[in-house]
C-alpha cells in the first residue's frame, strides 16, 4: 500500500506545500552531471566511473541546464529518508516524458537516508532549470529484517 502525500513529506521534512501531491512529494533538480570515465561492478565490489559537473547557463534570469540527448546523472536537491517498515519509489513526472526524457531510479531500502540521484535520459534538447519539479518520490509499506547500511548511506549530505 503507498501512502499518502502528506505522510512522505512527514518523512522528507523539509518540502514545500507545492512540492506534496496526493501520493507523494515532488522532488526537485539540484545538479547534473555526466560521466566522462567507465565504472566497475564486480562480484566483490563496485566503482562508479568519474564524472564531470554540468554547466549551468541563464536563460530569461533563470539558472538552467540546457541538455543535449544523452544520459546525465541527474541529483535530487531535497534529502530522501526511507522510514522503517517501508520502501522508497523514484518515478519521473508526467512533464519529463511529454518532452521526451526519461528518468531511471532503483529501489530505496528502509532506513536509506541521503541527497540520491537517477539516471536522465534526454531524447530531445531540453532545458530545466535547477530547482524545477522533475522526479516524484513515494513511499509503499513493505516488511524487511534490516534497514539499509549500505555505501550510499549519508550521500551528499553535508
Amino acid at each position: 500500500m503507498f501512502e499518502s502525500g502528506a505522510f512522505v513529506a512527514d518523512a522528507l521534512g523539509d518540502v514545500t506545500d507545492e512540492q506534496v501531491q496526493p501520493n507523494g512529494v515532488d522532488l526537485t533538480l539540484g545538479s547534473v552531471e555526466a560521466q566522462t570515465e567507465p565504472g566497475r561492478i564486480t562480484t566483490d565490489g563496485k566503482t562508479v566511473g568519474e564524472r564531470d559537473a554540468v554547466e549551468t547557463v541563464e536563460r530569461d534570469g533563470r539558472e538552467c541546464y540546457a541538455l543535449d540527448p544523452g544520459y546525465y546523472v541527474a541529483q535530487y536537491a531535497e534529502t530522501v529518508r526511507v522510514p522503517e517498515g517501508h520502501v522508497g519509489f523514484v518515478y519521473p513526472r508526467s512533464s519529463l516524458m511529454r518532452n521526451s526524457c526519461m528518468l531511471h531510479t532503483a529501489v530505496w531500502d528502509a532506513g536509506y537516508e541521503g541527497k540520491g540521484e537517477g539516471l536522465l535520459e534526454v531524447g530531445r534538447p531540453i532545458e530545466i532549470e535547477v530547482g524545477a519539479r522533475f522526479a516524484q518520490f513515494v513511499l509503499a509499506e513493505a516488511e524487511h529484517e534490516d534497514a539499509y547500511d549500505g555505501s550510499y548511506q549519508g550521500e551528499r549530505l553535508d
